[in-house]
């Protein structure tokens, strides 16, 4: 019998990340997290768009993730939803990305969190910080989309 090709199935995205930032490289870094906040993945109480990423004692950790505890949750644990996550990612990769961060304009910023072989990971990017102008070209082009999407619309019945 064959293997299914895998798909990432998505869990949040960081829509204002792509707004505000050019993506210079994309990675894929793993994520501990505790029992209850992988029951609250699941459920999708999750908001990343106030989470960034800073490096500390050459490991990479996730601030601002807000996981949403379920009601359900068990009664001898506390749960704090912004609790600082630690990123998992090799050694040489976290020294690659540290040099980079020192260089002036560089952030590192959460793009998503999706499943991956029943794992969480989370895509981060090496990212500059867009200028006003910038921002506002982007949200033309994405006016354009609509408008040449709603001429082939009307066009295509």
């Amino acid at each position: 019998m064959a293997k299914k090709p895998e798909t990432a199935t998505r869990i949040a995205d960081n829509k204002k990340a792509a707004f505000n930032y050019f993506f210079e490289e994309r990675l894929e870094a793993g994520i501990v997290l505790e029992g209850w906040e992988v029951k609250s993945l699941r459920e999708g109480k999750v908001q990343l768009t106030e989470g960034y990423v800073v490096v500390r004692g050459g490991e990479l950790f996730l601030i601002g993730l807000q996981i949403h505890p379920l009601h359900t949750a068990s009664t001898h644990i506390s749960p704090d939803k912004v609790r600082t996550k630690k990123l998992l990612l090799h050694k040489e990769q976290i020294k690659r990305l540290t040099a980079k961060v020192e260089q002036k304009g560089y952030t590192l910023v959460p793009i998503n969190l999706h499943w991956k072989s029943g794992k969480v990971k989370c895509e981060i990017a090496l990212a500059k910080g867009k200028a006003e102008h910038d921002k506002r070209d982007t949200i033309k082009d994405r006016e354009g989309k609509r408008e040449v999407e709603r001429a082939m619309k009307v066009h295509s019945r």
